[in-house]
C-alpha cells in the first residue's frame, strides 16, 4: 500500500522519556526517583541494567537535536524529570534542572522542531514515594505544584502538554503486578493509585490553562483492543472485563461518565476512596486524548479472579522481540472505537507511541531494520484507513527516537529510529529513520522496501 497522503495539518514526530535517555542521575542536584531505586534493586531489571547513564542525553542533547533535524523530525515528544526540577518532589526548586530544559527547548525551536512535553512519565521522586507515593492523595497536590512551576517557566514556548503517560502502567504494573517501580503487588493499592493519577490529571489541567492560555493539553493512555479468542459468550464476557480495567476505568471518568458500574461492582470490596468532587475534577475538559498502541490482546475465559480471563497469543500472528503480536488492523479498531464511544468528548486523538523492538545489529556502520519500517508502515496504513473513515486522528509519534533504557527490559530491547552503542554512545540513524524522514517530508505513506 503506497500513496496515501495524510491531511495537511497532520502532526509527525517521535518520542522519548527522561529516565530512559538522560542519564546523569546524580548531577546538578537531581534527586532520586523510584526508577533509580527499582533499577538498583537486584533482580528487578534485566541484566541488572539501570538508567544511570542511559543515552547520556543530558550531555549530548545538542547532538541529539541535530539528529532530529537530520531525519526531518518536525515534532519531538519528551518528558520532564520531576526529581531533576524538584529533588524532593515539592518545595525547593533546582534551577540547574530548569535550565537544562530551557536549553533543550530553545535548541529544538531554533531547529524548527516543536516541543511536546509530558509532565510525568513514571519517574516519581523517591521523596514522595517515601511519603506514600501515588497511594497518598497528597501526591496529587505535589504534581499540581510541579505542573505550575514548569508551565510558568516554559509555557511561553511550549504549547503542547501531556499530563501523564500510561497511568495504567504506573498503577497496575507498578502497584499490582510488581514488574515496574515501585514493585508492589497489592490490588487495593493499585486501584487507589489509578484514582489518584486520574485526579492528578484533573487537578493539573486548570493550572496548565491558567499558565498557558493557548495550550493544547490532555492525557496519554495506553488503551488496547481486546478480542475474544473463541466465539463463546464466556470468552466475550472475559474480553469485556479486561476492557473494563484496561480501557473503560480510564476513559469513562475522563469523559464525565464516572467509573463503569461493572468494574465498581467487581472490585467493590477494595474500590478506592473517591472524594465528593473527585469525578467532576477528573472530567475537567481536555483538548485531546493521547493513545499509545503496540498490540491487541486476545482473551478467553479463565478461572483466576478477579477478571476470570486468560490471555492468548494467536500462533498465526508475527511477534516483535518483546513477544508482542503484530496486528495493525487492531489500531484501526481502537481509534474507531474511541471515536464511536467518546467522540463527543474528544475531537482529537494523537498516537503518542507506536513502534517495535527488534534485534538490531550495526553492520559496517549501518542498521538494516526493515522489519521496524514495515511495522510502522503497516500501522500508519491502518491509521490512514481510520482517518479516511472520519476518525479524527491528528498526529503520530514513533516510539522511539533512539534506543534507550527500556524499563524492566533494560538495554536488551531496541525500539529506536536511531541506534545507540551504549559503550561508546555513538549514534547511527537506522534504515527506518531514513525511511520515516521520507514519509514525514512528503506527508505521504511510501513503501519501506
Amino acid at each position: 500500500m503506497a500513496g496515501e497522503v495524510f491531511p495537511d495539518d497532520f502532526v509527525w514526530g517521535a518520542a522519548t522519556a527522561s529516565y530512559q535517555i538522560e542519564g546523569a542521575v546524580r548531577e546538578d542536584g537531581r534527586g532520586s526517583s523510584i526508577w533509580d531505586v527499582f533499577s538498583h534493586t537486584p533482580g528487578k531489571v534485566a541484566n541488572g541494567d539501570t538508567g544511570d547513564f542511559a543515552c547520556d542525553h543530558y550531555h549530548r542533547w545538542r547532538d541529539d537535536v541535530g539528529l532530529m533535524r537530520d531525519i526531518a523530525l518536525p515534532n519531538y515528544r519528551f518528558s520532564l524529570s520531576w526529581p531533576r526540577i524538584l529533588p524532593l518532589g515539592t518545595g525547593r526548586i533546582e534551577q540547574k534542572g530548569l535550565d537544562f530544559y530551557d536549553r533543550l527547548i530553545e535548541e529544538l525551536l531554533e531547529n524548527g522542531i516543536e516541543p511536546w512535553v509530558t509532565l510525568h512519565h513514571w519517574d516519581l521522586p523517591s521523596a514522595l514515594y517515601d511519603q506514600g507515593g501515588w497511594v497518598n492523595r497528597d501526591t496529587c497536590a505535589a504534581f499540581v505544584e510541579f505542573t505550575d512551576i514548569v508551565t510558568r517557566r516554559y509555557g511561553d514556548r511550549v504549547k503542547h502538554w501531556i499530563t501523564l503517560n500510561e497511568p495504567w502502567c504506573s498503577a497496575f504494573l507498578g502497584y499490582v503486578h510488581g514488574i515496574h517501580a515501585p514493585g508492589h503487588t497489592n490490588l487495593k493499592e493499585g486501584l487507589q493509585v489509578m484514582h489518584h493519577l486520574l485526579l492528578a490529571h484533573g487537578l493539573a489541567m486548570p493550572v496548565i490553562r491558567a499558565n498557558v492560555p493557548d495550550a493544547d493539553a490532555g492525557i496519554c493512555l495506553n488503551p488496547t483492543t481486546f478480542y475474544p479468542y473463541g466465539d463463546s459468550q464466556e470468552d466475550l464476557d472475559a474480553a469485556i472485563r479486561e476492557d473494563g480495567l484496561r480501557n473503560r476505568v480510564w476513559l469513562d471518568p475522563l469523559a464525565a461518565r464516572g467509573y463503569p458500574d461493572d468494574m465498581v461492582d467487581l472490585f467493590r470490596e477494595i474500590w478506592p476512596e473517591v472524594g465528593p468532587d473527585d469525578l467532576e475534577i477528573i472530567a475537567t475538559p481536555s483538548d485531546f486524548i493521547g493513545v499509545n498502541f503496540y498490540n491487541p490482546t486476545y482473551v478467553e475465559a479463565g478461572n483466576e479472579p478477579p477478571l476470570f480471563s486468560r490471555k492468548i497469543d494467536p500462533p498465526n500472528l508475527p511477534r516483535t522481540d518483546m513477544g508482542w503480536i503484530v496486528e495493525p488492523s487492531a489500531l484501526t479498531d481502537l481509534v474507531t472505537r474511541i471515536h464511536t464511544d467518546y467522540g463527543e468528548i474528544w475531537t482529537k486523538q494523537y498516537i503518542f507511541e507506536n513502534g517495535a523492538a527488534y534485534d538490531d545489529r550495526l553492520v559496517h556502520g549501518k542498521v538494516d531494520d526493515r522489519q521496524r519500517a514495515r511495522y510502522i508502515h503497516d500501522h500508519l496504513a491502518a491509521l490512514y484507513k481510520a482517518i479516511d473513515d472520519g476518525v479524527p486522528v491528528k498526529g503520530y509519534f514513533v516510539w522511539s527516537l533512539m534506543d534507550n533504557f527500556e524499563w524492566a527490559e533494560g538495554y536488551a530491547r531496541r525500539f529506536g529510529l536511531i541506534y545507540v552503542d551504549y559503550k561508546t554512545q555513538q549514534r547511527t540513524i537506522k534504515r527506518s529513520g531514513r525511511w520515516y524522514a521520507e514519509v514525514v517530508s512528503g506527508n505521504e505513506l511510501i513503501a519501506p522496501d
